[in-house]
């Protein structure tokens, strides 16, 4: 049985970093990001009302440090459990822990998040991938949002910018998660990550030498997990609200996307 013909539990990063209180949310006044409107609905929201429109997910949760931060405004049969101090790796390894797999991973601040993307991912990517991850290729991002700053990660075949959707296929998926985890970990200590990655993956990527199947290869000698990018047909799909200025394009593309169905909700 494939992910796309079971049923998948949607799991949504919402939680906040420890240390400094997030740009976005302190520009917009509100305690965390997940909560700033986005066409006049919280971004929280908008991503639940996408993922409730996808026939495959059967349940949503959400993952936030305390729970009363968005128990006024969470739907009734959303399930919300707490964020891992440690980071968002660690809170999806324990999002997998309880829920098992096929696990839909993604964050309060893909706002723009559609129905149609993650259906997109669910039946481009390989049957037998543990780990299928959507990305945007660079010129679709270009071509759609011609007026967005994105970070892109650079391969030999293929530059791209991430989506913030990951499909954890497979039991097998968790020790990408664990990988991820350490990387995290370290990521003050570029050192130590490119010897957890392996030198010879660092030195490729420098050099613009490294492909997907070379970074695929190499993840599954990690962790014996079979990875996949998947990229979108929709540029939008690679914009997120990460700091002040996304939220003016987040508001500018909204308009141009389906209305969110909480928003009569909220206006009542």
């Amino acid at each position: 049985m494939t992910a796309s013909s079971q049923g998948i539990t949607a799991f949504i990063l919402a939680g906040s970093r420890p240390g400094k209180p997030d740009p976005v949310a302190l520009a917009g006044g509100v305690s965390h990001k997940a909560l700033l409107p986005i066409g006049g609905v919280p971004m929280l929201l908008r991503v639940i009302d996408a993922l409730q429109q996808v026939p495959q997910i059967t349940r949503i949760a959400v993952c936030i440090e305390n729970p009363q931060i968005i128990a006024a405004i969470i739907p009734a049969g959303i399930d919300i459990i707490p964020a891992r101090p440690e980071g968002p790796s660690a809170s999806v390894l324990a999002g997998l822990a309880r829920y098992g797999t096929p696990l839909l991973v993604t964050t309060a601040d893909n706002a723009l998040l559609q129905p149609s993307w993650v259906q997109e991912l669910l039946s481009q990517s390989h049957p037998q991938a543990d780990l299928a991850v959507a990305v945007a290729a660079e010129t679709t991002v270009k071509r759609d949002v011609p007026n967005t700053q994105r970070t892109y990660i650079r391969l030999a075949d293929l530059a791209f910018s991430g989506c913030n959707l990951f499909l954890f296929r497979t039991s097998v998926s968790a020790r990408v998660a664990d990988l991820w985890r350490h990387v995290e970990k370290n990521r003050k200590h570029p050192l130590r990550v490119a010897w957890l990655l392996g030198p010879s993956i660092l030195l490729r990527a420098l050099c613009g030498k490294l492909t997907r199947r070379t970074l695929y290869r190499r993840i599954y000698r990690l962790t014996s997990a079979k990875a996949e990018l998947v990229p979108l047909s929709d540029g939008r799909a690679a914009v997120d609200v990460d700091k002040p200025a996304d939220v003016v394009l987040a508001e500018e593309l909204a308009s141009t996307l389906p209305a969110c169905s909480f928003t009569n909700t909220l206006q009542k």
